[in-house]
């Protein structure tokens, strides 16, 4: 049987401006705020988030690093042995081994958090800041380091694929507002203010099963986010965005404008985003567990000046 896609409505670039400006959160937590919508998690939230644990379970929700080129890992990482044990470092037999890691912070295939000084739009990056704050050495403000102390809080997962009754959603496919709040409802969750939307639609699933695919623009692309969802995370209050893919539909629906969510979130919203998860794992405990919402605890690398970093946030039931 032929199953019926659900590609996004079009949206005009000037629509798209008008729901840029109007979840804008510039200047909600003064002119120098490098924190964003992580400002909703405030240290009740974090304590109320604790009691979630139960069982103790913690799942992982990051990709293995992958070390392997494919079209949609052009830049894999390079992981070196350095010191092994076949060289003992003193007369008693004493030997370490060592290694080296150099990747990529961003990318389709490294499970990684944006820094706000990642994207920038029409030359300002969230809070009013010029672009021209990022140069080659970084960005003081705006950086990774703004999240040294941990994102931990309520994670919810709304599970798209699950809902839909497949093991992914297509390429191109998107999940809409009224999608997202279906799916609440058929899970018994509800998002509020200062919780961590995770979100899936099977991208790693698909992966798995098929295969590495192009998934950028020009590619065959990948499921995502309908913009329709933006304002209603802005009115929810949510204070991160953890997907899999990275929350974009590719082909993009909005004119002109092949990454509309990036924009929206993190310039206009200052939220805190992260990309490329595998949530496979924690699917599969939500539905053992017989619950949908856990305590997330995901620690960004202290990378003075950087866009984003590679880090693995975990759920723990």
């Amino acid at each position: 049987m032929t199953r019926t896609l659900t590609p996004p409505a079009p949206v005009s670039l000037k629509d798209f401006d008008a729901m840029f400006e109007s979840v804008k959160n510039w200047g909600r937590w003064g002119p120098d705020d490098e924190r964003g919508t992580l400002n909703y998690l405030t240290p009740d939230r974090i304590a109320a988030a604790a009691t979630l644990v139960k069982s103790g379970r913690t799942v992982s929700m990051a990709i293995p690093i992958n070390k392997v080129a494919g079209p949609d890992n052009p830049n894999p990482a390079v992981h070196l042995m350095s010191l092994m044990h076949d060289i003992p470092i003193t007369d008693n037999g004493l030997s370490f081994g060592m290694c080296y890691l150099a990747m990529a912070s961003h990318g389709d295939c490294h499970t990684h958090v944006d820094a706000l000084n990642h994207v920038a739009y029409k030359g300002k990056l969230y809070n009013g800041k010029p672009a021209e704050l990022l140069t080659s050495r970084g960005s003081e403000w705006g950086a990774i380091t703004a999240y040294a102390n941990g994102i931990v809080g309520r994670g919810v997962l709304l599970d798209a694929a699950r809902h839909r009754k497949v093991d992914w959603l297509e390429p191109g496919e998107a999940v809409t507002r009224a999608e997202l709040e279906a799916i609440e409802e058929e899970q018994g969750v509800r998002l509020g203010e200062g919780d961590i939307l995770v979100f899936r639609t099977g991208h790693h699933a698909r992966r798995l099963a098929l295969g590495a695919w192009n998934n950028e623009p020009g590619g065959e692309g990948k499921a995502g986010l309908h913009v329709d969802t933006v304002p209603w995370m802005h009115e929810r209050k949510i204070a991160a965005f953890l997907p899999d893919g990275d929350g974009e539909t590719v082909p993009s629906n909005v004119e002109a404008m092949p990454y509309p969510i990036h924009p929206l979130q993190l310039v206009a919203m200052g939220m805190c985003i992260s990309d490329s998860l595998n949530l496979e794992d924690v699917a599969k405990a939500c539905e053992e567990e017989g619950r949908w919402e856990f305590m997330v605890v995901g620690l960004p690398l202290r990378l003075p000046g950087a866009t984003g970093t590679p880090w693995n946030p975990v759920a723990i039931f």
